[in-house]
């Protein structure tokens, strides 16, 4: 049987892939592996530890949370935890989050409230309540959530405080949506844990690059020595991932990937409130500094283009019968595909989430939409920078 020979296409796609896949395979096992590695090296409970425990203040900013706030404070307040407070901050909510504030103090003695001024003006009001939380707390560490995020462990506060040593300013945590049935849910649940397993990856390699102020913890120090916000003032986003982009670094910087340490959250009753604070998120993630932004860009085009030109390879190889390219693309692709499900399995397992159906459709289609958030940036920007325009995320989600 004569063998045909490759064409020249045939072959520039084969080698085009190769790299290609090289390049996916470096991101999938150096990168969003490291949870999975990270978990594997845990042993026994935070509750179990020996390693001190610091006081330390816990941060929360409402705005009309309601009932919302009422439990999951009490999850927080009721930490098994030697010695913390819990300061919350009220922007001006309509009133009931204040007389469930003043109800829940005279059950938790180490609960405590301030409120956001009505004058403050043309400053990110998120931003100022943390700042005034910060000033008002007695502790060097500082613990920053939010009213709709939910501990699902008593052993929360020790499961971050286990990563406290005395070269640590930064701890990062885990965050995620409550399990909850559909395809928008499922979809908000694999695209907030394939972000984690990205920039928690990133911290775990010693690149960090941005946290989450769902589950984050850090030093006053680090705060204060870095002037708190003042670099950043213009903008109304930026409290939680501009913050640690500026302070983190290999040295300073820890992961808690406990499961005692995951923090969940309901999902949002509109999709549009998530879709909005994703472009909040690329907005920002345009503004941090050094090689992430480029990596996280890089890493998202070269997934589309190997999807592409596999596909494109297997089409142009069957039709002018090259079967061993066909066998080449083939393989390639099924070999990537095995590998980030692998990889993708035992990190939602680590971090109990049930999604293995859904990654593979979400893996696909993943390119395509962070393309389309990318454009709806120049927008967004206007609307981040303008005076007095300040949009609290998922302000609807408490609804």
């Amino acid at each position: 049987m004569t063998v045909v020979p490759l064409s020249p296409v045939l072959l520039t796609l084969i080698i085009a892939c190769c790299t290609l896949f090289l390049i996916q395979l470096a991101f999938v096992l150096g990168i969003y592996n490291r949870i999975h590695q990270a978990c594997k090296k845990l042993s026994g409970s935070p509750a179990d530890s020996n390693t001190p425990l610091p006081p330390l203040s816990v941060i929360i900013v409402t705005k009309d949370t309601g009932k919302v706030l009422e439990e999951n404070l009490s999850a927080i307040l009721e930490q098994d935890y030697p010695q913390f407070e819990v300061i919350v901050v009220n922007d001006q909510s309509a009133g009931e989050d204040e007389n469930i504030l003043k109800r829940m103090e005279g059950k938790y003695h180490h609960l405590y409230r301030t409120f956001i001024p009505q004058t403050a003006r043309y400053i990110s009001r998120k931003k100022l309540g943390i700042a005034m939380g910060i000033k008002a707390s007695r502790y060097e560490w500082i613990v920053v959530t939010e009213p709709y995020c939910r501990p699902v462990s008593p052993n929360w506060l020790r499961s971050l405080a286990s990563h406290f040593t005395p070269e640590t300013d930064i701890v990062l945590g885990y965050s995620n949506y409550f399990p909850a049935k559909g395809c928008f849910a499922r979809r908000l649940i694999a695209d907030t844990l394939f972000h984690s397993m990205r920039y928690l990856g990133m911290a775990l390699a010693g690149k960090p690059y941005m946290g989450i102020g769902r589950n984050l913890a850090y030093r006053k120090r680090i705060y204060e020595n870095h002037k708190g916000f003042s670099d950043q003032l213009v903008l109304q986003r930026g409290e939680d991932d501009l913050f640690i982009n500026s302070v983190a670094n290999s040295y300073n910087t820890q992961v808690a990937v406990h499961p005692d340490s995951i923090v969940r959250m309901p999902i949002p009753p509109y999709k549009r409130i998530w879709f909005e604070e994703k472009i909040g998120e690329h907005v920002t993630g345009h503004l941090y500094h050094g090689w992430a932004r480029f990596s996280n860009a890089f890493e998202t085009w070269t997934c589309a283009l190997f999807h592409l030109i596999t596909l494109a390879g297997l089409i142009l190889s069957i039709i002018s019968f090259q079967w061993i390219a066909t066998g080449v693309f083939f393989l390639l692709g099924l070999v990537r595909f095995i590998i980030q499900m692998i990889v993708f399995r035992n990190t939602a397992k680590d971090m109990q989430e049930k999604l293995c159906c859904v990654f593979p459709v979400f893996d696909l289609f993943r390119p395509g939409r962070a393309g389309g958030q990318r454009h709806l940036q120049i927008v967004q920007i206007r609307v981040l920078r303008a005076p007095g325009a300040e949009v609290h995320r998922r302000n609807g989600a408490h609804a």
